[in-house]
């Protein structure tokens, strides 16, 4: 790892820090020079525990941005982390309380999260005019990033299942914990060891009874399940539709629609009912169950409840018998999940005699 900086504590004698004027904020070659901040300001119960401990924080390089947000690699507490800096711009008096209230919502909601398959959080800092998140440090970078670099329609149907299932068991913990994540794509989604996805980014996150209007939202149109697009009230099962179009780009390895430009995809989407094409070679079982989570209703979509069970069936199954979608085919009814394991007794019995 390169050069790191070390910041101490840093008193302010009591004088509040200016905001970055715009100018500065789009300029800044490196927002960690304004991180001067003695630790968090968050109210309410457990600040002390979010609070960072700035004396043991080194900031490294830059390795992504956001529409808002800069990700350094660094260390904190001798762990190797990745330090989100949200700054306010000093012009734009709405985005800087827009960014405020994200950054307190995300900050809330990680430091009650523990999943294998959500990212860790360690600590925070507020403080105008840099705020930072620190979490874990993933070496394999976003799903986005992996995908890229493959061929399409190249990734092993057992790693596929393998990647799908991480993504629902942390969806399927977030959903239990009364939490709506709204921007589930494969950027947010991060690879650690042995390609273990871990579920990132919860700057648009809410518990499900405050999420309120979409009225202004900030979601990636590609992902956003209809409804939201049409601001309409909305519940957990945007995940799952948000959760279909992933499982189409790790059996793809594309964009969705990247033909279309995000707003003529919001459109295609909410008026006219537009899907990604699914491929010619898709197992059935898969193209059912995306067909189930991006379904137009909310209310047809499976949770992630039985979204987990039905891939981890499929893994087993896959496990088994190699040749296992190449002649499964599931009912076209919901009883589907009641009598899976009797179907594949029936597949194997099936498969023996012949």
């Amino acid at each position: 790892m390169k050069t790191f900086y070390w910041f101490k504590q840093i008193a302010n004698n009591g004088k509040s820090e200016r905001r970055l004027s715009l100018g500065e904020y789009e300029r800044a070659v490196s927002w960690s020079k304004y991180l001067v901040s003695s630790g968090a300001e968050i109210k309410g119960e457990g600040e002390e525990e979010w609070s960072a401990d700035m004396s043991q924080l080194f900031i490294g390089n830059k390795f992504a941005s956001g529409r808002h947000s800069r990700i350094y690699r660094g260390i904190y507490k001798q762990r190797d982390v990745a330090i989100k800096l949200i700054s306010q711009p000093e012009e734009d008096e709405n985005l800087a309380s827009m960014l405020e209230n994200q950054f307190i919502s995300e900050v809330a909601l990680l430091f009650r999260l523990r999943h294998p398959n959500i990212i860790t959080f360690f600590a925070a800092c507020k403080k105008a005019p840099v705020f930072c998140i620190i979490t874990e440090y993933l070496a394999g970078g976003s799903l986005r990033k992996y995908l890229h670099h493959q061929e399409p329609h190249s990734v092993p149907l057992n790693l596929v299942l393998k990647l799908a299932l991480d993504i629902a068991r942390g969806m399927q913990y977030l959903h239990s914990q009364g939490i709506l994540h709204r921007d589930l794509k494969s950027e947010n989604l991060l690879l650690g060891e042995d390609m273990c996805v871990k579920v990132a980014d919860f700057g648009i996150s809410c518990l499900e009874s405050q999420c309120g209007s979409t009225k202004g939202f900030t979601g990636t149109y590609r992902w956003m399940a209809p409804e939201m697009i049409k601001e309409k009230h909305h519940t957990k099962k945007v995940d799952v539709y948000s959760f279909g179009i992933v499982l189409w780009e790790l059996l793809t390895a594309l964009i969705p629609f990247d033909n279309m430009t995000p707003e003529q995809a919001a459109f295609a989407v909410s008026q006219k009912n537009a899907r990604p094409p699914l491929p010619p070679a898709c197992p059935m079982a898969l193209s059912h169950l995306i067909g189930r989570c991006w379904s137009s209703n909310p209310d047809k979509r499976p949770h992630f409840d039985e979204i987990v069970s039905l891939l981890e069936s499929y893994a087993e199954s896959i496990e088994r018998d190699p040749e296992f979608f190449s002649s499964f085919k599931p009912p076209s009814d919901h009883t589907f999940l009641l009598c899976f394991p009797k179907c594949i007794a029936r597949h194997r019995s099936a498969s023996i005699k012949a």
